[in-house]
């Protein structure tokens, strides 16, 4: 597989999941306005409160995951080598220099957050500075500035919204099931009884379908990333044994939790990934040893 066909491939899978993804909140505001007897009213409730969310999360996200990840940004006298790394990497790939931040702890990992590349940011642990050599640290870096040419970072971010808007349509619905008035629609009483039972159904499995596309969202752009940062620095050997180094590194890292797990190049949760076939869907990354095959047969 070449690394042009592994970018348009992921590109248009990503493409399918977010269109399902899009299809199914649809459908969970039909059935919950149809079960409520609210109609467009719950439809109109819940895009506003999902507008208002996504505004919050577009502009301060990104401060919000440098806050949790008690990063501290650095200047060039800082780290001239990893600043030249950054700094040709981003030219060489068409877009602004993103500001570079540190995280203090021995494991090794990365990830990019930010808006859009105008306002990205690159941050690093001190562990991936010490532990990796110049060719794999271009490698990770590579692959961190092709989430923020790709805007992963703006995808991701707006999955998340979606995430939290069905859980919030899920809450909503069981608070108007449990105490709410449910005016019944005209010569629709059988029909909205089914539909209740329907919404209950998807009360109980929505956040669950919900979580399962945005880390299925998120493992493709893993595999993007991977290919274009490769097309990058023209060189998938360095990101492969940054990868196998990063994988035998048993140390977990400290600042990183669930929430934030999925923006890093690997899973920092060590332990964390799992290989049969249904527990595999609720990880973050795809396997490293399929990221490093495919990096290597490019």
């Amino acid at each position: 597989m070449t690394i042009y066909s592994q970018i348009s491939s992921n590109k248009a899978k990503t493409f399918l999941i977010m269109f399902l993804f899009v299809i199914f909140i649809t459908t969970l505001l039909f059935v919950y306005g149809k079960a409520t007897g609210y109609g467009l009213s719950f439809v109109g409730i819940a895009l506003i409160i999902s507008g208002l969310m996504s505004l919050g999360s577009y502009y301060y996200s990104d401060r919000i995951i440098l806050g949790i990840s008690r990063a501290k940004q650095i200047q060039k006298k800082d780290n001239p080598e990893l600043f030249r790394i950054v700094e040709n990497l981003a030219i060489g790939d068409g877009i602004p220099i993103p500001r570079i931040y540190t995280i203090d702890d021995s494991a090794p990992n990365a990830f990019a957050t930010g808006r859009n590349p105008k306002n990205a940011v690159v941050c690093v642990t001190s562990g991936i500075l010490q532990k990796l050599n110049k060719a794999e640290l271009e490698g990770v870096i590579a692959h961190e500035l092709s989430h923020v040419k790709n805007y992963d970072i703006r995808l991701m971010a707006i999955v998340a919204v979606l995430v939290g808007m069905v859980a919030l349509l899920a809450d909503f619905f069981m608070r108007s099931f449990l105490f709410g008035r449910r005016d019944r629609e005209e010569g629709g009483g059988n029909a909205q009884a089914i539909f209740m039972i329907i919404g209950i159904v998807f009360m109980i499995l929505s956040p669950i379908v919900a979580t399962l596309i945005q880390l299925a969202v998120s493992r493709k752009r893993e595999y993007l990333a991977d290919a274009s940062g490769a097309l990058l620095t023209r060189y998938p050997e360095g990101l492969a044994s940054a990868l196998e180094k990063i994988s035998r590194d048993h140390e977990p890292l400290e600042v990183a939790n669930s929430a934030t797990a999925h923006l890093y190049i690997t899973n920092p949760v060590k332990g964390k990934n799992v290989g049969n076939l249904f527990a595999s869907l609720f990880n973050t990354h795809p396997p490293i040893e399929e990221r490093i095959k495919i990096l290597r047969s490019m």
